[in-house]
């Protein structure tokens, strides 16, 4: 099926929920619950995204087929004696028993609670379900506190870091890089089943989620968790998706995990823009994520956030609008007539500048938000991007090990992850990316971005997801002359990293000492990043649960960096406190 811009559209259904008009149905009289918790998200200085899920509980036998009236009320206390918004909204089958308001009229830099609850006969019903969310401030900023997560695989483990997010002192915004969801099946070799947890953490639907009654299904799955409801509870959330909430390593035509062959037929998986539509219809449903603008497509996600004078927070999309097709060594490294890797061949259809993560448009906003951004004296111009940015070439494990252990490591390792381990040493001798589906696979049109950073004289810090590891990096432009931004990247809620599958191999280590960029990286770790930023400094505080496989667990600061922003633009070295 070929979709056009306004069947994709029609097909996607987006919006917000109906308001309650005297020619609306007659609501369900039944009762209602709420079983997949509330959020808020993109913060503005004057509204917040209000969401929740209604569960109508039909008969026995029977589907709740007439729509569901919500009350939603903002308050300056959490007893909601002091409302400063309200109204009821209705919801049905439609958009999956979703509801999301855009609560308006609100002041800047104020904490609010808010609360939905069922209408019956035009009355609310119970205390209903409760959480606290805070709009963006617009000056006497001093500073700002960001917790930056990204990856939760649902059967690999508990939700700890979640849970730690929701008990921290102090949040201003959560935010989410992506790979929110996983869309891989419950089968005993998919990806993150072999856990120890697994069998109490099973997905749901069974298989690989393909159409939009499976996406919707796997976003109610995640949103049943306790740990990830007290998070999305404690405040407000700023999301953009990675590759997982479609199918893995997905680009602008198709993925890595897409088979476009007829739907159900040898494993064929459909049309892939139908794809993409059920699961970014199925994500602007079950996500606080403001909906797009009348004409805009939804993939375009980019958006900017004003923290006073201290910060602009400018989120990109690198996923579903302009990425060319990652490359691959097994697909793009030819050999020589003597059967060595043609490096050069390969060097060349790398750096090809029409290779692109981010189209014109995207690239040309950012541009502008950059150059606006430093234009009025705010301090940091922070990007909120999917993946790393930094330079990683292989690391040479070997070398970092010598050759007895590492030997022994080796013949330890499965076999599927054995002739990568040591092909992986083997590139370590080239100039090469380790990850072609990071920025490191688009080099040219990461160039751009410094470009755009070097001509306002930005002072950027880049927050990253996607690796499954934690990451201090300085940024480096192709001429090697100028550290034009820091990036912390931030490790999995509980998606298994290279540290999971050779434990205690000293692969931080080895990634340090063979990259210019990386300052620091760590395997296996499950955490988050803590990023404050006041004006002169930030701090990046890269915190990790114990275990993800017990809700028993504690907290620790693997390491902590200071940015200080560099004469002239960028920023200078980080330094470790």
């Amino acid at each position: 099926m070929k979709i056009d811009r306004r069947g994709l559209l029609a097909l996607l259904g987006t919006g917000a929920a109906t308001p309650v008009a005297a020619a609306a149905p007659k609501p369900f009289e039944g009762e209602v619950k709420f079983l997949h918790g509330l959020a808020s998200g993109d913060p503005l200085a004057d509204r917040v995204i209000l969401w929740t899920r209604v569960t109508p509980q039909a008969a026995k036998g029977e589907g709740a087929t007439a729509p569901v009236a919500v009350r939603w009320e903002v308050a300056t206390d959490p007893d909601f004696k002091t409302l400063v918004a309200q109204g009821r909204t209705l919801t049905d089958a439609g958009r999956d028993w979703t509801v999301k308001i855009d609560a308006t009229g609100l002041k800047p830099g104020t904490d609010y609670h808010y609360r939905f609850r069922a209408l019956k006969a035009g009355k609310p019903v119970g205390e209903g379900i409760t959480g606290a969310t805070r709009t963006l401030p617009q000056s006497g900023v001093k500073d700002v506190v960001l917790a930056v997560t990204s990856c939760s695989l649902y059967p690999n483990g508990y939700f700890n870091a979640y849970d730690a997010i929701a008990k921290l002192p102090r949040v201003d915004a959560v935010l989410h890089l992506g790979d929110y969801i996983y869309e891989y099946g419950g089968g005993p070799k998919d990806y993150g089943m072999s856990s120890p947890v697994a069998a109490q953490r099973q997905p749901d639907p069974p298989h690989e989620i393909v159409s939009l009654s499976d996406y919707r299904r796997r976003h109610a799955l995640y949103k049943t968790d306790p740990m990830l409801q007290a998070a999305h509870a404690r405040a407000p959330w700023i999301v953009v998706w990675d590759d997982h909430e479609t199918a893995n390593d997905s680009w602008v035509g198709g993925a890595e995990n897409h088979d476009p062959g007829p739907l159900g037929v040898n494993g064929g998986e459909g049309d892939w823009a139908a794809r993409k539509a059920a699961a970014l219809k199925a994500y602007y449903e079950w996500m606080p994520i403001r909906e797009p603008s009348s004409g805009t497509l939804p993939e375009a996600a980019w958006r900017r956030f004003q923290f006073g004078d201290v910060a602009t927070l400018l989120m990109v999309e690198t996923r579903l609008t302009a990425r060319t097709e990652q490359l691959t060594y097994e697909r793009d490294l030819p050999k020589t007539a003597d059967g060595k890797p043609d490096i050069a061949a390969f060097v060349a259809k790398w750096k090809d500048p029409s290779r692109r993560m981010m189209g014109e448009g995207q690239e040309q906003w950012l541009a502008r938000e950059v150059d606006a951004s430093v234009k009025a004296g705010t301090a940091w111009q922070v990007l909120g991007n999917q993946v790393v940015m930094a330079r990683v070439a292989p690391p040479n494990l070997k070398a970092t090990m010598g050759d007895e252990k590492f030997d022994a490591m080796l013949a330890a390792l499965p076999e599927y992850a054995r002739g990568r381990v040591a092909g992986g040493v083997a590139m370590s001798a080239f100039d090469i990316p380790s990850n072609l589906d990071a920025w490191d696979g688009y080099p040219v049109d990461r160039q751009r971005v410094y470009d755009i950073f070097k001509a306002s004289q930005a002072t950027p810090i880049v927050l990253a997801g996607d690796s499954h590891m934690f990451w201090a990096n300085e940024l480096w432009d192709d001429a090697g002359s100028t550290r034009v931004a820091a990036e912390f990247g931030a490790t999995s809620v509980t998606s298994p990293g290279y540290g999971d599958i050779m434990p205690g191999a000293p692969i931080g280590e080895a990634f340090v000492q063979r990259n210019k960029e990386v300052k620091y990286a760590h395997p296996s770790a499950k955490g988050f990043v803590l990023l404050t930023l006041e004006k002169g400094k930030a701090v990046g505080e890269l915190i990790a649960v114990s275990t993800i496989l017990s809700t028993d667990y504690t907290t620790e600061v693997l390491k902590r960096y200071v940015v200080t922003p560099a004469d002239g633009g960028g920023v200078k070295a980080l330094s470790e406190a």
